[in-house]
C-alpha cells in the first residue's frame, strides 16, 4: 500500500511539473485594458477623416460615454470637457481587419497555443469568440498600427466554424466581442487540380474528393433544414450542429466560403441561390471573372491579402495588387482583408496601400479598410466611420496610415484611451538602449 502511495505521489509530482513547465511557453501582454470613459473628450484642430464623408480640414470630434457626439468643423462643447490638441494629426476611424486568426494563435510552432481548428470537417458549431485569448501579445502589436476591430475566423475542415467581430481591447473574449456569430465559414474546394512537376497527377482520385467535399456542405444544409422543419413539427433532440446552422438559413447572418477560382465562386453561388443564404465570398482572386454573377447576386467580397504572389505561373505580376481596382470598376462590393497569419494582421493598412498604388482611389482603399468590412459584417450601425451616435473607436495619426513611416500616436475603442506599448515596442527601446551604452552607432 505504501508503494502505491508512493507511485500516486510521483505521478502526481510528474503531473504538477509538466505543467509548471509546460505553461513557460503561456504568454500575456503586460498592457492594461483601458479605463471606461468617465469624462467628455474633444480632438481639437486636427484634420478629420470620417470615410463616411468629405473630410474636415480643421475640425472637432467630441466623444462621451463611448460614443461620438459630434463632427464637425466647430462644435459645441461641454464645460467639463477634456480638449486634446490635435492640430497637424489626423484622426481616422480604426482599421477594421476582416480576415484573421488573430487570438486563437500566438505562436504556430507552438501546438499549445494553437486554438484556430477544431477537429471532424462538419463544424457549424464551433464559435471562434469562445477561444479569443484576450492576453495575446499580438493583440498590442495590431493595436499599435492602428488596427482596433477584426473578424476572428476559425479554420479547417468543410465548415470551419462561425467567426466573431472583436475589437481588440478588454479583460475577456466577452468584452471583445461586438458580434457573434458574424459569419459561417464554408471552405468551397478547389475545382481544377494542382499541376506542378512535383505533384503526381491523381485526377480521378481528385475529382472524387472535390466531388465528396461538395456533397457534405449539400448534406450538411439540407439535414438543418430537415432538423428545423421536424423541430417545428415535434420535439427532437437536439443536435448542436443543425441548431447553429438554422441563423444561417433564416438569413440572420452571412455565410463566408473560402473560394478564389471563378469556378469555385460560381459553385458557391449556385449553392447560395438554392439554399436562400446571405453569401460573401472570401478570397476572391479570380472574382473579376465572373463579375457579373456576383452583380447579379448582389455577392460581396472580401479579398484575402494584397501582397501575395499570383495564382498562376501566366497570371501578370501584379494581377493581386489590381484585383481591388479591377472589382471596384466592375461594380462589385468588397473590402480587403491582410495576411490571416496573427502576427501579420499589423500589415493590414499596407495592403490597401499596395491596391492604392495600383490604380485603387486612395479613398475607397481607406474605406476598404474601415467602412467596407463593417457594411459587408453587419456593424456598420456601430463602427467604419467618424459620424454621431457610433462608437469612439478611432486611430490619431502623424499621417496617412496607408504609408509605412506613418505613426498612430493615439487610439480610442469605445471612448477607452487604449495602450500603445506591444512587444516590439519593448524590443525595440530594449535594443535602442543596448546601442547608446555601448556607443555604438
Amino acid at each position: 500500500m505504501s508503494n502505491l502511495r508512493r507511485c500516486g505521489r510521483l505521478a502526481m509530482l510528474a503531473v504538477c511539473l509538466y505543467i509548471s513547465t509546460s505553461g513557460r511557453i503561456a504568454v500575456a501582454s503586460p498592457e492594461i485594458p483601458g479605463k471606461p470613459q468617465t469624462r467628455a473628450i474633444a480632438l481639437v484642430g486636427g484634420t478629420i477623416h470620417p470615410v463616411s464623408g468629405p473630410d474636415i480640414a480643421t475640425g472637432t470630434l467630441l466623444f462621451e460615454h463611448g460614443k461620438i457626439a459630434a463632427v464637425a468643423a466647430e462644435a459645441s462643447l461641454p464645460d467639463d470637457c477634456e480638449k486634446i490638441d490635435v492640430a497637424g494629426k489626423h484622426v481616422y476611424p480604426g482599421l477594421f481587419e476582416s480576415f484573421t486568426d488573430l487570438g486563437l494563435v500566438e505562436i504556430p510552432s507552438v501546438r499549445a497555443t494553437l486554438d484556430k481548428a477544431e477537429t471532424g470537417s462538419i463544424n457549424p458549431n464551433v464559435r471562434a469568440n469562445v477561444a479569443i485569448n484576450p492576453d495575446s501579445e499580438l493583440i498590442p502589436v495590431a493595436r499599435a498600427n492602428g488596427i482596433l476591430t477584426a473578424l476572428v475566423v476559425p479554420s479547417g475542415g468543410v465548415i470551419s466554424g462561425q467567426s466573431a467581430v472583436v475589437s481588440l481591447d478588454g479583460w475577456t473574449n466577452e468584452d471583445m466581442t461586438l458580434r457573434s456569430p458574424a459569419a459561417l465559414h464554408v471552405v468551397w474546394p478547389r475545382v481544377r487540380p494542382l499541376r506542378a512537376w512535383f505533384l503526381k497527377a491523381e485526377e480521378d482520385k481528385f475529382s472524387a474528393e472535390r466531388d465528396k467535399h461538395i456533397r457534405a456542405i449539400s448534406d450538411a444544409f439540407a439535414n438543418a433544414r430537415a432538423y428545423r422543419q421536424r423541430k417545428q413539427e415535434q420535439s427532437v433532440d437536439i443536435d448542436a450542429r443543425w441548431e447553429a446552422l438554422i441563423p444561417f438559413l433564416d438569413g440572420k447572418a452571412p455565410v463566408i466560403v473560402h473560394a478564389d477560382e471563378c469556378e469555385q465562386i460560381q459553385g458557391a453561388v449556385a449553392l447560395a441561390e438554392r439554399e436562400k443564404l446571405r453569401l460573401v465570398i472570401l478570397g476572391g482572386y479570380g472574382a473579376p471573372d465572373c463579375a457579373g454573377l456576383l452583380k447579379k447576386h448582389s455577392v460581396p467580397v472580401i479579398i484575402a491579402g494584397v501582397q501575395r504572389l499570383p495564382e498562376r505561373a501566366s497570371d501578370y505580376y501584379d494581377e493581386p495588387f489590381t484585383l481591388a481596382e479591377r472589382l471596384r470598376s466592375a461594380g462589385i462590393q468588397f473590402c480587403i482583408s491582410g495576411a490571416v497569419e496573427a502576427s501579420q494582421v499589423r500589415n493590414l493598412p499596407y495592403h490597401a496601400g499596395m491596391a492604392a498604388a495600383f490604380g485603387l482611389p486612395k479613398d475607397v482603399a481607406l474605406r476598404a479598410i474601415t467602412l467596407s468590412p463593417a457594411e459587408i459584417l453587419g456593424v456598420a450601425d456601430r463602427i467604419g466611420s467618424l459620424e454621431a451616435g457610433k462608437d469612439a473607436t478611432l486611430i490619431v495619426t502623424d499621417g496617412d496610415p496607408l504609408e509605412t513611416p506613418t505613426q498612430v500616436e493615439q487610439a480610442y475603442i469605445q471612448g477607452r484611451k487604449i495602450d500603445l506599448g506591444n512587444r516590439h515596442r519593448r524590443l525595440w527601446d530594449k535594443y535602442q538602449e543596448k546601442y547608446r551604452r555601448l556607443d555604438l552607432k
